[in-house]
């Protein structure tokens, strides 16, 4: 078998059947689909076996709740496909995308090929978040290159898992951090570091649906601003260690630049009465001072600001 597609379902009955059904409408037929059921409160567990009864290529999967990352992993042990995609129950696909992104995996031999996605509401629309506020620095290029070039010369901020067709033991090797946000962030460098050649294709394949309630736009609730803060913090200590143990870290160094911009942002606004201990944290890192590397045009006064004095940047922050 060429592709295991691997979803993990939670709580999203009103958007799971047009998710399967985007899977499903491909011209493309070697391939499964692994329904993960992470232990759901709501219909998607009976949503699942309808499915897996009605096509033979949909295998679904129920365990307790366990959260995203195990979710994938539990999918990742049961794929059979030489290569993995993971798509997210509440997304969809293009219709009649798989065969050209396997076509070109296979001419290209490929490790990872990473994709285009676009933004949609829950109405259809097509639209850009923050238009005219950040740069997009990605490069598409088709072009098979390492994978840590790949990093450094092709690959901004946006590191997701959805974007990839990865070959399956490089899957294998890395496995998701069970518990935390930004998975992908932690995740994605690491596989790529392991992959010989990674090439991309200007092909819009992937809708990824804003909705309320999704874990990347719940911002208001106190302890999971407190759980995302503490995560990002965690991650930047472990990618500018990763970043330690390779010869160019220039993708280290820019996405450390961001997360640490977007940290002290968190902590000016929700936790300035905290921000002694955060502060220590980041300066014990010695990540300071940060690199201007694809950092959006409007977040360099940011960095600089941090660079004459993170103690002086968070006060400013807080008192507007």
């Amino acid at each position: 078998m060429k592709l295991s597609i691997i979803v993990p379902i939670y709580n999203v009955a009103n958007y799971l059947r047009k998710c399967v059904d985007s899977l499903l409408a491909q011209n493309f037929e070697d391939y499964e689909i692994i329904l993960i059921d992470d232990g759901s409160p709501d219909e998607c567990p009976q949503i699942c076996d309808d499915y897996a009864k009605k096509f033979t290529n949909i295998n679904a999967i129920h365990q307790e709740n366990k959260g995203l990352s195990e979710a994938r992993n539990t999918g990742t042990r049961a794929a059979q496909g030489d290569f993995i995609m993971f798509v997210d129950s509440d997304d969809y696909l293009q219709p009649n995308v798989l065969g050209a992104l396997m076509e070109q995996v296979e001419k290209d031999n490929l490790d990872v090929l990473r994709f285009r996605y676009q933004n949609v509401r829950e109405s259809g629309e097509v639209f850009v978040p923050h238009e005219g506020m950040k740069t997009d620095y990605n490069n598409y290029s088709s072009k098979p290159t390492d994978g840590l070039t790949f990093l450094n010369e092709c690959m901004w901020v946006q590191c997701y898992v959805v974007q990839l067709i990865i070959r399956r033991e490089l899957v294998l090797q890395e496995r998701f951090t069970p518990g935390i946000y930004f998975e992908d962030i932690d995740w994605t460098p690491r596989m790529l570091l392991r992959a010989k050649r990674v090439a991309s294709t200007a092909l819009v394949v992937y809708n990824y649906l804003w909705r309320e309630g999704s874990i990347t736009l719940s911002q208001k609730d106190i302890n999971k601003m407190r759980k995302q803060l503490n995560d990002k913090l965690a991650l930047i200590g472990k990618l500018n260690i990763l970043g330690n143990s390779v010869a160019n870290r220039r993708w280290f160094d820019g996405m450390i630049s961001g997360l640490v911009i977007n940290v002290v942002g968190i902590i000016a606004s929700m936790f300035y009465d905290e921000r002694k201990q955060y502060i220590k944290q980041i300066q014990e890192f010695g990540v300071l001072p940060l690199k201007n590397i694809n950092v959006a045009p409007r977040a360099v006064r940011k960095l600089k600001l941090i660079n004459l004095s993170i103690n002086l940047a968070t006060w400013i922050l807080h008192k507007r």
